[in-house]
């Protein structure tokens, strides 16, 4: 199991991550614009309900998030905070094209494009040092093609924030090159920080091998955690 974080820290990538989107001031600096707090408090809610499986107030954040963006007309800040939600949605292994991103693609620069393209699947191999930190050994893994399953767990051991380990897993199970050690952590890394979504979905992928290697054992006993979570 990985270490369970303390609560205040448990969603600092969101936290940070918006931060960085809305390119918010420091204390010392000028004071920081109405729209810009609003727009990042959103964004943490939005992708904080959205892995905790709540749709609809989901969507509610995002779309009030992403009208406080689009007042300033700036390209990549809506293209940032799009990613952001695709990156959620990839962690919680939903691949569907990132829809939102469409129209913005002529305006978006290098990173914006790279990382993109990363939770796409289709990521060059001269791309991976414009991702994220934290994304870069699991790109340069699965874009070399010589993943194998212990250095892909282990790449993805090294990343701290939950958020980014969950997305590294995504990214690796998008390519065909997660193995069960990556599917059993992303599987507890999902359960420590009690997120519904991308929990449900790892367990799912654990249960179809179950299934097909005929292991009936593990297979009920998947069923039955499967059970408890869905739950009221």
């Amino acid at each position: 199991m990985t270490r369970r974080q303390p609560p205040e820290r448990r969603h600092r990538w969101i936290q940070a991550a918006a931060a960085a989107l809305l390119l918010a001031g420091c204390a010392s600096g000028p004071p920081v614009p109405d729209w810009q707090l609003t727009a990042r408090s959103a964004l943490e809610q939005s992708v904080a309900a959205y892995l905790r499986g709540d749709s609809r107030v989901a969507q509610q954040d995002f779309d009030r998030a992403r009208g406080e963006i689009a007042r300033t007309g700036r390209a990549d800040l809506l293209a940032r905070a799009e990613l952001l939600r695709c990156a959620a949605r990839v962690a919680s292994l939903v691949f569907d094209p990132c829809e939102g991103l469409a129209p913005l693609r002529p305006d978006m620069a290098a990173p914006e494009q790279a990382y993109a393209r990363y939770l796409s699947g289709t990521l060059a191999p001269e791309q991976a040092g414009l991702l994220p930190a934290a994304q870069r050994a699991v790109a340069a893994l699965i874009t070399t093609g010589t993943t194998r399953g212990d250095d892909a767990a282990a790449a993805l051991r090294q990343i701290a924030d939950p958020v980014s380990r969950l997305v590294g897993a995504g990214a690796l199970m998008q390519a065909g090159r997660a193995s069960p050690a990556v599917i059993a952590l992303a599987v507890d890394t999902a359960a420590d920080q009690g997120w519904r979504r991308p929990l449900l979905a790892w367990l799912g992928v654990q249960l179809r091998r179950a299934e097909q290697a005929g292991d009936s054992d593990s297979a009920e006993r998947l069923r039955r955690r499967v059970s408890r979570i869905q739950s009221p």
